[in-house]
């Protein structure tokens, strides 16, 4: 078994409870827009992280992360990239990975709302944690926290970090 804490579009900003609320995950995985390499480096010096690099994000972090990451935890295969729609209306990038690395999990972020569907049309569990950061339309910051059991997604929670605290600025990065 395999816990995994789902975050992304931080936007260089990580809510301090973050460390809290990812204790007791394995790994933790982040779905792009990062924003500074700070930001992954606090999250490696906690725990192993995955990561894809998203459409705000340097040269500086696309040298240290991919766009597209396919691994395997426990037995089941996971896609994870910044951009790709949503169910039903995938970008084309989107579904070309997911015929390439057909997996089991697909992990995206960028519209800064979270979402956990089944896609029975691709065979897959659609993520998407939202947004942690301080940019964004997104009012609430949110992230995901499940476990991965053999071939089993199970104990799927839906984190609130709280408003976020730039909810009043003009700032829509």
């Amino acid at each position: 078994m395999v816990k995994i804490g789902l975050l992304s579009d931080t936007h260089s900003f990580l809510p301090e409870r973050v460390f809290e609320l990812f204790k007791d995950v394995d790994e933790i995985w982040h779905a792009g827009d990062i924003g500074s390499l700070e930001v992954t480096d606090r999250l490696k010096a906690f725990k192993p992280l995955r990561a894809v690099f998203g459409n705000i994000d340097d040269q500086q972090i696309r040298s240290e992360f991919p766009e597209d990451l396919t691994f395997q935890v426990e037995d089941v295969v996971v896609s994870m990239t910044h951009i790709a729609g949503r169910p039903g209306r995938y970008s084309k990038h989107a579904l070309d990975f997911i015929k390439e690395s057909k997996p089991a999990i697909f992990v995206c972020g960028h519209s800064h709302v979270l979402l956990v569907q089944h896609d029975k049309s691709k065979n897959l569990l659609w993520l998407n944690p939202g947004a942690c950061g301080n940019k964004g339309f997104h009012s609430v910051q949110t992230a995901l926290r499940f476990q991965i059991n053999g071939s089993k997604v199970e104990q799927m929670e839906v984190i609130e970090f709280g408003k976020r605290s730039s909810l009043n600025n003009e700032d829509k990065n």
